[in-house]
């Protein structure tokens, strides 16, 4: 039903937690007769236009879909009449329709106006299927949420060679697929395609490229872009004349049915761990959708809507979505005009962080590179790690063989410092320490401009301290990537004591035409997501050293619904960051960063932490570790239970995300949740971490105060039942 589009949100403000629901940006339903080509007859085609141009997406709201009930209407009457063969349905360019207006969903008060949302949605939508003649999609764009069900209930669709996307994200959202998606996709698709579309796909934010949704059915003819709708008028025709046939599939039977409804709710409990409610609400949806009549799956779409409309797990959802959005105007950045020409970029490291940021910067700076390591040898790992990326991508057709080439060219290797002569910003990624990072620096002065900016890609360093010996301390600035570097939307821009307006100005600007989110922090240990991270980390094995079973202590987050177990992220990072990193904040915070002898052991042995499982399913934790930790057995007096656990990361969050508020590590708590969104992977459903801390009553508990205004994250206290 509601579909993400980042220009459905409010106009930017100092604050995202700051902004007014808009009026609705109401969608037009404009109908004209096309008289079929081959003289069968004539066509209405409806074309869904918001007046505005391509920045501002088709949405749905509820004078829109008034508007096209209407329509759809006299079209139902004229069809009776005689005087229509079929009704297409298609939207302005580079949009069929982008959904259901988020803004106006997430301003609803009581529970019987989302009811009604979702029931107009679906009144206008069933006229598709009910017109008396053929109806057609013609999805010329993008097509999201309510947008792709628009096409879905038509009794035929086809779709541009160039249509941006196609996928139902509702569920990402905290939503369902509310105007028949949840119904019409596992009878069309099949029961286990249908999990893909409506469950995997959303988690993993992938849509569907035009090419990709014919191929699995979801439309049933593709054409190019060109001379799209008079492929699409004739194909219409050929249809209507019977002299193309569209097949549809049988429904699966009833045990295969209940089969994959069976393992994916199993899947869901390993993954989503009853953690929000949406993705349950869409499995029940679809295990019913085989047996249900049509008015019947309908009307318990709508219930299913307006319980998910009233959460605050939807209402977190769609506050994190505008986060996101406006993250691409980053609060705090100076004027982008102070911004200096980068046309040749050094690299200082050529192991893997290096070699993946060296590879991001020529694809999307397309600017000279060049890596300098100590040895040749650890240079052309560097060099192979960029080349053999690119063939894969050259190969898996996600790259072309020229774009491969020239990147592949614009890498070059160095062991020598002098070929760093010439660059106009050099980043170091050398090993975290302190001064090993400071004379790389100071070598640095001596080969380059006093104008050239110089990064670090420190995780959690004083870049301040890093910069304090130098001559021109002020073109230091922290430009911290996450890993992968190529998958990891954020990244943190630190200002040291001394960093001046033109370096900011110049990481920001990269940030930007490297295509990921900046977010401006204080130089503070661990800045925002280390620091909440590792500190998550940290009091998971701190109960553990103190007595509780290690696998009470992986679960016990699990009601969090963050993308891995902590043993499992701690896998991903390497202990051996994860004891570094967590040693530094205990020396520059103190105490409430715990020492772990126990990880020091697993460091230092090298032992396994978890265990494999399957594709796709979180890797559980090695029982086997818990003979490292302590006396090496579970119990005792500080032992806890899962509660008791998630009670000691809660509040120990809480307590953090109060002081890095009282330091002014960022300029509000949106921007402490927009880092852990983009940098830690947490959840729309959370809102990142402050609106969930908010609803469970630890802010007002811990911090005597909520961190957001009531009703900014979560359904105001004034609506609720």
């Amino acid at each position: 039903m509601s579909a993400p589009t980042d220009t459905q949100t409010p106009a930017a403000s100092q604050d995202a937690t700051q902004d007014a629901p808009r009026g609705e940006r109401v969608t037009h339903s404009l109908v004209r007769d096309v008289a079929l080509p081959g003289g069968t007859g004539t066509l209405a085609l409806l074309t869904l236009d918001n007046g505005l141009d391509h920045t501002k997406p088709t949405t749905l709201g509820p004078e829109g879909l008034a508007e096209l009930h209407a329509a759809l209407e006299t079209l139902q009457r004229r069809a009776a009449d005689g005087e229509i063969v079929a009704v297409a349905i298609t939207g302005k360019p580079y949009f069929l329709a982008a959904g259901a207006d988020l803004t106006q969903a997430a301003a609803v008060q009581v529970r019987d106006d989302a009811l009604a949302l979702g029931r107009a949605g679906h009144a206008a939508y069933s006229l598709l299927q009910d017109m008396g003649v053929p109806t057609f999609a013609f999805v010329n764009g993008v097509a999201l949420g309510g947008g792709l069900e628009v096409a879905l209930n038509c009794t035929y669709r086809t779709v541009a060679s160039d249509a941006g996307a196609l996928a139902l994200p509702e569920v990402g959202l905290g939503l369902v697929p509310g105007w028949g998606g949840a119904y019409l996709v596992p009878r069309l698709l099949g029961v286990e395609k249908a999990m893909d579309v409506i469950l995997a796909r959303p988690a993993a934010n992938k849509p569907f490229k035009a090419k990709e949704a014919y191929e699995i059915g979801l439309v049933d003819a593709l054409f190019e872009a060109p001379d799209f709708l008079e492929s699409s008028l004739r194909w219409a025709e050929a249809v209507l004349r019977g002299e193309i046939v569209v097949e549809r599939r049988e429904l699966d039977p009833q045990p295969v049915w209940d089969a994959v409804v069976a393992g994916t709710r199993q899947r869901l409990d390993a993954v989503v761990a009853g953690s929000r409610p949406a993705p349950y609400r869409a499995l029940d949806l679809v295990a019913a959708a085989r047996t249900a009549s049509r008015e019947e799956a309908f009307a318990a779409e709508d219930e299913a809507l307006a319980d998910l409309i009233m959460s605050d797990e939807m209402r977190a959802s769609v506050y994190a979505f505008q986060l996101v959005s406006k993250g691409k105007r980053p609060q705090g950045a100076p004027d982008a005009k102070l911004a200096r020409p980068v046309t040749r970029v050094g690299i200082v490291g050529a192991g893997l962080m290096a070699a993946q940021i060296a590879l991001l910067f020529a694809q999307r700076l397309q600017v000279p590179v060049v890596m300098r390591d100590l040895d040749q040898e650890r240079v052309d790992k560097g060099l192979g790690y960029v080349r053999a990326t690119v063939e894969k991508l050259v190969g898996s057709g996600r790259m072309s063989a020229d774009t491969g080439a020239r990147i592949v060219g614009s890498v070059h290797g160095t062991t020598e410092l002098g070929d760093f002569a010439g660059c106009d910003v050099v980043i170091e990624a050398v090993t975290e320490i302190l001064g090993l990072k400071k004379k790389v620096f100071a070598e640095l002065e001596g080969v380059l401009s006093p104008e050239a900016v110089l990064l670090t890609n420190t995780s959690a360093l004083s870049i301040t301290e890093m910069a304090a010996d130098l001559q021109h301390p002020e073109r230091v600035v922290g430009m911290h990537f996450f890993n992968p570097v190529a998958q990891m939307p954020l990244v943190e821009i630190i200002q040291a004591a001394k960093t001046d307006d033109a370096a900011l100005a110049t990481a920001f600007a990269m940030t930007k035409k490297l295509r990921k989110t900046a977010v401006l922090v204080a130089d503070r240990p661990g800045f925002v997501v280390n620091r909440l991270l590792i500190l998550l980390m940290g009091k998971i094995v701190e109960a553990v050293e103190n007595g509780t079973s290690v696998e009470v202590a992986d679960r016990a987050v699990a009601p969090l619904g963050l993308p891995m177990p902590p043993f499992a992220l701690f896998d991903l990072v390497g202990p051996a960051v994860g004891l570094h990193v967590l040693t530094s904040l205990r020396e520059d915070l103190g105490e409430r960063f715990p020492e772990s002898p126990g990880l020091q052991r697993i460091v230092d042995e090298q032992i396994p932490v978890v265990l494999d499982a399957p594709k796709g399913l979180p890797k559980p934790v090695d029982p086997a570790i818990q003979a490292v930790f302590g006396t090496g057995e579970a119990g005792g007096p500080g032992a806890l239970d899962e509660a008791g656990v998630l009670d000691s990361v809660l509040t120990a969050l809480t307590q953090e995300i109060g002081r890095m508020l009282d330091e002014g590590v960022v300029a509000s708590p949106s921007q402490i949740d927009l880092c852990m969104i983009l940098g830690a992977g947490w959840g729309f459903h959370l809102g990142g971490i402050t609106p969930y801390l908010d609803r469970t009553g630890y802010s007002e508990k811990v911090l005597g105060r909520r961190l957001l205004p009531d009703g900014v994250a979560n359904v105001p206290a004034a609506s609720r039942v």
